[in-house]
């Protein structure tokens, strides 16, 4: 599967706020909203298609892929540049992964070069924290949300 990064449009917005996640992935469901696509088309969000075009996933950095409730643990504290992804639905599950998060993390690297990078997920995300795992990425600091128990984890800058 060919990868490649384009910038997020406010269509490309829309069909992701779409997206529908089975339990308990149900948790990274969003609604759509003006602000939701707003914070999707003002931050740095992009998004990933293969080479049909078609949407793959797509990733955010800075605060945008930070969960606010870490804030009261001072998990954003450190200089790392944050990272969020979201993968298509029906993609999820199926050995994909790693080819992705691989394409996703290589752009971040190129784009922050000797900067460590920090991603938070849901401690049920099981899988999800063992592809970061297999990336480097180890548990940072563990909060409490209404919605869910989340990590940090962090990997090391790697000099390129």
């Amino acid at each position: 599967m060919h990868l490649e990064k384009t910038n997020m449009t406010e269509d490309r917005a829309v069909e992701i706020l779409n997206w529908k996640y089975e339990k308990p992935y149900d948790l990274y469901n969003n609604e759509i909203s003006t602000e939701e696509i707003d914070e999707m088309l003002g931050n740095p969000h992009f998004v990933v298609v293969d080479q049909d075009a078609e949407i793959v996933g797509y990733y955010c950095t800075g605060k945008s892929a930070q969960v606010p409730a870490g804030n009261k643990i001072n998990a954003y504290e450190n200089e790392n540049i944050d990272i969020g992804v979201g993968m298509k639905p029906n993609l999820t599950g199926k050995g994909f992964g790693t080819r992705f998060f691989s394409f996703i993390s290589k752009d971040i690297e190129r784009m922050h070069p000797n900067t460590p990078m920090r991603l938070t997920v849901a401690t049920f995300n099981k899988r999800a924290i063992r592809l970061y795992q297999k990336f480097g990425f180890v548990e940072q600091k563990k909060f409490q949300t209404d919605a869910a128990e989340f990590i940090t984890m962090v990997k090391k800058a790697t000099e390129i």
